[in-house]
């Protein structure tokens, strides 16, 4: 060996061969196996199993899916986290009491123990509604900037609104006139859940929202509601105009409220009939489109001293209007 160079350290002293892994030494070995076949494709799948069971149900003679199939339903994109959270005695009582499908109860450490918490916990209990004892500092967070929680709080799932035909309908069926409050622009939700509020307490049968440029029913309305959220169905108009003038067809008025209305409140003269109260948004008041469609516009007597009112008082000073009215004529 003498005159031969000394090898590399650690380098390979044979022929370099294939390396393992190549899945042969021939070109069709290393070849891929092609795309994996769909689900259905595969006898032994589930999904190809129903499809041959359906291409036999068919072949037969047989119409639609073979029993035991499911219907294929379009699936919603799922939210990271599409849940509301109600904070507030009274607001998380109403909920519960309504049976609205919650998904977890909380309560703060050393919370003071009322009739109305202890009936919170009772409620939870029975409808296996898992209760979460948590720290103040984790309910403040959970009630938001400047949110009151009193020591609980409700986790609900996103409002469930109702379509303004179905409502009407569901009161003229109870034989009942109508009265629902409709906002024109209220982006404001405490606005919608005092308005919520005030509907209830006055005989309203709903509350209409256009589909934009609207406050939602979200925390803070239900916050403000004081619960009557739960009770008071909340419907969603994709054209707040055409929804009123469907409405008058049917036979129901439609009153704008503003300052500078040609009907004084307590002069209104359409109180007992069918009636949907239209509240502007404190800015800029009805839209024109709006305001063209109303039966009459309707003014609040106010102090020359005072510009304008707050549109929740607004609306809870003509729906009392409104109920003392009826309540007068109907005696």
């Amino acid at each position: 060996m003498a005159g031969s160079k000394p090898g590399r350290p650690g380098a390979s002293k044979g022929k370099k061969g294939p390396t393992k892994g190549t899945g042969g030494k021939n070109k069709r070995s290393l070849e891929g196996r092609g795309p994996t076949p769909k689900a259905e494709d595969r006898a032994w799948h589930p999904a190809g199993k129903r499809k041959a069971a359906a291409e036999r149900y068919t072949a037969a003679g047989g119409k639609g899916k073979p029993a035991g199939q499911a219907q294929s339903r379009p699936r919603a994109a799922k939210k990271d986290d599409d849940t509301e959270v109600v904070t507030g005695r009274n607001s998380v009582l109403e909920a519960l009491r309504a049976k609205i499908p919650a998904t977890a109860f909380y309560i703060a450490q050393r919370v003071e123990m009322d009739d109305r918490v202890k009936e919170m916990l009772s409620i939870a209990t029975h409808r296996q509604i898992p209760v979460m004892e948590v720290t103040r500092p984790e309910l403040d967070r959970m009630a938001g900037f400047d949110g009151v929680h009193q020591g609980v709080a409700l986790k609900v799932p996103p409002y469930e609104y109702a379509h303004p035909q179905d409502l009407l309908e569901s009161v003229i069926d109870k034989g009942q006139v109508p009265l629902f409050v409709a906002l024109d622009g209220i982006t404001d939700p405490r606005n919608l859940g005092a308005i919520i509020r005030s509907t209830g307490a006055f005989g309203g049968h709903g509350v209409i929202l256009p589909q934009r440029r609207s406050a939602s029913v979200n925390s803070a309305a239900w916050k403000t509601s004081a619960g009557a959220a739960a009770r008071i169905p909340v419907a969603i108009a994709p054209n707040l105009t055409s929804t009123l003038k469907d409405f008058k067809k049917q036979g129901v008025f439609v009153l704008g409220l503003d300052g500078g209305g040609d009907v004084s409140l307590p002069a209104l003269a359409l109180a007992d009939r069918p009636v949907v109260i239209v509240v502007g948004s404190e800015g800029k008041g009805l839209s024109r489109l709006v305001s063209e469609n109303c039966d009459q516009i309707v003014s609040i007597p106010i102090e020359a001293a005072t510009e304008s009112l707050n549109a929740g008082i607004a609306a809870s000073v003509a729906l009392y209007q409104v109920s003392m009215l009826r309540a007068h004529k109907s005696d």
